[in-house]
């Protein structure tokens, strides 16, 4: 679950009287602050956007995507975020491999017919509709990411062992012991969450002052497509009814460890912190079972908060376990192809 924007919007124009700072005289901030927190547009990060119908279904979902070579870096946000939480780290990433960013159900621009049904099966079998579509039969290498809730999936994905040409893992912030003990208290974060905002500019504030974001940029670029204008209360409100999926958080986490390490391919879990980790995970590391790297200085959001130091890691995940367009590339073999399980 994803929500940390609990704390009190910070009063704008807070200074200590003691600093140094104290008698330069205080510029009204309105249009600074506006122009700080204007929304930016997704072209300058991907490439394009589209819209994928699945067929024999009602279901519509959307794709950002960038580059043109290399492996597919397919990207899973998390919970209340869109596909545009990838955006900054994105630009970085296309230089060495394709990157695909899917609103998942209920997020974002995509449609579907029950927007509330954040199971793990259901977003499962999206993710994996989706890639038949857009690749048919023959897929490139993939390396699925996941931040939080897209974390989960992307695990639920690999551990399907459905996709014949999985090539990897990259798991944002998210281990099972330390998600399950949160969610008691998920309710309470989301419900102390500023519900209604006069503008989209105010929402990006929000966000940023209360720590959900620390990337000013990255914010810009994300938080309007988490949004939609209410016509009957005349402002802005989250586009995810989050609060309202309550039956299918336990089920995002429940066994995530054992799946995670049960997957058959190169895995990178990426933290915020080292306190997230448990018994399973910490054993399977000790035991060389996937690579892990905790990020300083970042907030739950990696990918949004360091895009620059999120890319290299992928990029040198990737080249690490040099894995190529088609696949796991030898040394003196052009390419080693998949073979199906």
């Amino acid at each position: 679950m994803d929500s940390d924007g609990s704390d009190e919007l910070i009063p704008q124009h807070q200074f200590h009287p003691h600093s140094a700072f104290a008698s330069v005289p205080h510029r009204p901030s309105t249009k600074n602050s506006s122009e700080k927190y204007s929304p930016k547009d997704w072209s300058s990060y991907f490439d394009k956007e589209d819209d994928l119908p699945i067929p024999d279904s009602n279901n519509v979902f959307h794709l950002y995507m960038a580059g043109t070579e290399g492996p597919v870096v397919f990207c899973l946000h998390g919970g209340g975020y869109s596909g545009l939480s990838f955006a900054l780290a994105a630009s970085k990433i296309k230089e060495k491999a394709r990157v695909v960013a899917m609103d998942l159900r209920g997020h974002g621009k995509s449609v579907t017919d029950n927007e509330l049904d954040l199971s793990v099966e259901t977003m499962c079998n999206d993710v994996l509709a989706v890639i038949k579509q857009l690749y048919g039969d023959s897929p490139p290498a993939i390396i699925i990411v996941g931040h939080s809730m897209g974390g989960s999936i992307a695990v639920h994905v690999a551990a399907r062992r459905s996709l014949s040409t999985l090539a990897g893992l990259v798991v944002v912030d998210v281990v099972e012991g330390t998600a399950m003990s949160s969610l008691i208290h998920m309710q309470k974060i989301l419900s102390s969450r500023m519900q209604h905002f006069s503008s989209i500019e105010k929402a990006i504030e929000w966000n940023v002052r209360a720590g959900s974001l620390r990337n000013v940029d990255s914010a810009r670029v994300s938080i309007p497509a988490t949004l939609k204008y209410d016509d009957s209360k005349k402002c802005y409100v989250y586009r995810t009814e989050l609060e309202k999926t309550e039956q299918y958080w336990k089920g995002w986490y429940e066994g995530l460890s054992d799946k995670f390490l049960s997957c058959p391919v190169p895995k990178l879990l990426l933290l915020a912190g080292t306190d997230r980790m448990d018994r399973s995970l910490t054993i399977g590391q000790m035991q060389g079972k996937f690579q892990m790297v905790v990020v300083r200085h970042t907030g739950h959001a990696i990918q949004e908060d360091v895009p620059d130091e999120f890319a290299t890691l992928i990029i040198t995940f990737i080249s690490r376990n040099r894995i190529g367009p088609h696949g796991v590339e030898i040394p003196g073999l052009r390419k080693a192809a998949f073979s199906k399980p």
